[in-house]
């Protein structure tokens, strides 16, 4: 019924047979990326492989009504009939859903950024809150969590921190994230009690696989240092901070996260692949854009998206003019109203497309 969810379940299917590979299963490196990469086709190969069983079920049935002789038999088995196909529409309308949603349905990771903007140590601080409010989302899902690099702030907070997450779901619900975030409250060192406002930034770039983005090791300039920043000596000590630089796009990446140099190299290589992968797709939406206009999904990190204003307990998401007065409870991570309302905007216009041409 949908040929592009029919390859998703093919593609599940053949990564769940090279699992049973010892050699796969043994290998972290071949077994983690099929496992990140199934953990994002999961949703459509169940739903695919439910549909396949209810059209299965609904041609048995329909066999049972042709055959049954006895009425009160017939009746009861052309009820069994009036169900399943009834919830055959309801399932085709699912996985119209998971057709329309594009590939991000099926992307289980991403990386996210965090930057402090404009406003000193209370930018740094609320980049700080944004991240905390994303991990405790990320941890009611169920996924999994893992900080890439980070430069923490002079009085809390951060300048910039950089994870990765995974799982069901992750890419699809968290990829509207990025844009400019700004905050207006009264700080903890002012003294007169005046509102500052203040920003931070948010990226949310896909989580690239090595086939989708291979990287050339004569493309690669990788330089080793001593890490900085808390640890003490015993962290200085060795050249465990890896900085690669992917020459033909000049992109930068560094981690200094983890003591080993080989877990920080393979770190690094993940964000430069996901960096690279996001800068191919925004050149594709661009060119895209003179066909179509909308007004989310850019991820342009200038563009102002949402607004948390503490003395009103207001959250303004300015794409959708959505606005919400519990920011008290947004900021401790139940972030799923303003989420699913992006989703399902992005939903909407996916579906006026072919109308549109």
């Amino acid at each position: 019924m949908f040929p592009s969810l029919e390859t998703q379940l093919q593609r599940f299917d053949d990564l769940e047979q090279q699992l049973q590979d010892p050699a796969v299963a043994s290998d972290p490196n071949k077994f983690i990326p099929i496992q990140r990469e199934m953990g994002g086709l999961a949703k459509v190969a169940r739903a695919v492989r439910a549909f396949h069983k209810l059209e299965g079920d609904i041609e048995a049935a329909r066999m049972m009504v042709d055959e049954e002789t006895d009425e009160a038999s017939r009746e009861y088995a052309q009820s069994e009939l009036d169900e399943l196909l009834a919830k055959r529409e309801a399932m085709e309308t699912e996985l119209e859903d998971l057709a329309t949603a594009g590939d991000s349905v099926t992307r289980g990771g991403l990386i996210m950024e965090i930057r402090a903007g404009t406003g000193g140590d209370e930018a740094a601080i609320f980049a700080g809150d944004l991240f905390e409010m994303y991990r405790h989302f990320i941890d009611e899902q169920d996924w999994k969590m893992e900080v890439l690099d980070a430069s923490p702030g002079e009085v809390g907070g951060f300048k910039e921190i950089i994870f990765s997450v995974s799982g069901e779901g992750a890419f699809h619900q968290l990829q509207f994230e990025s844009g400019g975030h700004r905050v207006q409250r009264v700080p903890e060192t002012e003294t007169q009690g005046r509102i500052h406002t203040s920003a931070a930034t948010v990226a949310v770039l896909p989580e690239a696989s090595e086939v989708e983005v291979e990287l050339d090791p004569d493309d690669l300039q990788i330089d080793t240092m001593r890490a900085g920043g808390p640890g003490g000596q015993k962290v200085n000590k060795t050249e465990s901070a890896v900085r690669i630089t992917h020459l033909p796009t000049g992109i930068v990446v560094k981690c200094q996260d983890e003591k080993s140099q080989h877990k920080n190299r393979a770190k690094a290589l993940r964000e430069l692949r996901s960096r690279i992968l996001d800068m191919e797709q925004r050149k594709a939406a661009q060119a895209r854009a003179d066909q179509r206009r909308t007004l989310i999904g850019s991820g342009d990190r200038s563009e102002r998206i949402r607004t948390y204003n503490f003395p009103q307990n207001r959250v303004t998401d300015h794409r959708i003019n959505l606005t919400l007065h519990k920011l008290d409870q947004i900021i401790q991570g139940n972030i799923g109203e303003l989420v699913e309302a992006m989703v399902e905007f992005d939903r909407q216009e996916r579906l006026k497309r072919p109308a549109q041409g």
